[in-house]
Order: C-alpha cells, then sequence, then structure tokens
C-alpha cells in the first residue's frame, strides 16, 4: 500500500470513526427530547382521565362515549385523543427500553422503533458530542499540537535523566 494509500485509509478511517462515534450521542438526545414529549403528552392524558373520572367514566368510556355521538367533530376528537393516548404509551414503552438497554446498544435499540417526529427533530437540532465543527476542529488541533508538546518536553527530560545516569554508571569507580 502507498503512502497516499496510507493516508486516505488514515482519514477515512477518522471521519468514519468520527461519524459512527456520534450514535452514543445521538441516542442520548433523543432520550431527552422523548422525555419530554412524555412529560406533554402526560399532562394531556392525565387531564382527559381526571375529566372522564369527574363524569365517572374510566378512559375506555370516555373514548367509546367520543365514538358513538352524532357530532362528526367529536367523534374525530375521540380519535384524536385515541391516537395521542397510544402515543403516549408508545413512547413510553421506547423509553423503557432505552433506559434499559446497555449503553453500547442504545442506538440499536433507537434505531429499531424510533418515533418519526422525535428522530426528525432530534435529527434537525443535533449537536455532536465530538467538537466537529470548524470551532471545535481549531480547539482539537491546538489541543494536539500541545498535548503533542508535553508529551515532547516530558519525553525529552526523561531522555536527559536516562543519558545522565547512563553516564554516572560509565564512570570506573576505583
Amino acid at each position: 500500500m502507498g503512502q497516499i494509500a496510507r493516508i486516505i485509509a488514515i482519514v477515512a478511517g477518522l471521519a468514519g470513526g468520527t461519524v459512527v462515534s456520534q450514535a452514543p450521542e445521538f441516542a442520548q438526545q433523543y432520550r431527552q427530547r422523548i422525555g419530554g414529549a412524555i412529560d406533554e403528552l402526560r399532562v394531556i392524558v392525565e387531564d382527559f382521565n381526571a375529566q372522564a373520572a369527574q363524569h365517572h367514566l374510566d378512559r375506555q368510556q370516555a373514548l367509546s362515549a367520543y365514538a358513538q355521538s352524532s357530532d362528526d367533530f367529536l367523534r374525530d376528537r375521540g380519535v384524536s385523543m385515541q391516537s395521542t393516548i397510544t402515543r403516549y404509551e408508545t413512547l413510553q414503552s421506547q423509553q423503557l427500553k432505552l433506559a434499559t438497554a446497555a449503553p453500547v446498544a442504545k442506538p440499536f435499540v433507537l434505531l429499531g422503533n424510533a418515533d418519526d417526529v422525535v428522530f426528525a427533530n432530534t435529527w434537525r437540532d443535533f449537536v455532536p458530542g465530538v467538537p466537529v465543527s470548524f470551532a471545535g476542529l481549531v480547539w482539537g488541533a491546538i489541543g494536539f499540537v500541545g498535548g503533542s508538546v508535553v508529551a515532547a518536553l516530558l519525553g525529552f527530560g526523561v531522555r536527559r535523566i536516562i543519558r545522565r545516569r547512563g553516564a554516572y554508571r560509565q564512570v570506573p569507580r576505583a
């Protein structure tokens, strides 16, 4: 493999590693968004349940009352409320699966049954966990150079100490 091919392979490997290493961070940001969605849906569902209870109905009876109404608006409102409840329960299930998955497996769990709306919004607002912005790359380069200088200075100091000790050992003792 030629020198250019090696460089290309290294750059491709670094790029691939950088991109794929974002999967756990994306899963974490998805979990945060799903938590927010659940919190908001909980308010709606609990309010619906409380209103049903005020009229001595459970959730299913209240939904049936909507479904049996002669008013199209109320029937549609019942369908909408059922969709909201189903989404709430689905998101709770996803949240539990993500919470119990091993950290390395969370991206796979996410891809297995992600909510389209939450996924799209997470993708839209995703902030990488590794600094891949221009500013992040500049600071990363500064850190790389700084770390290299520190390592070189430490290496120089260690080599110097070793040489001195070696020089002392070479002096013949009388």
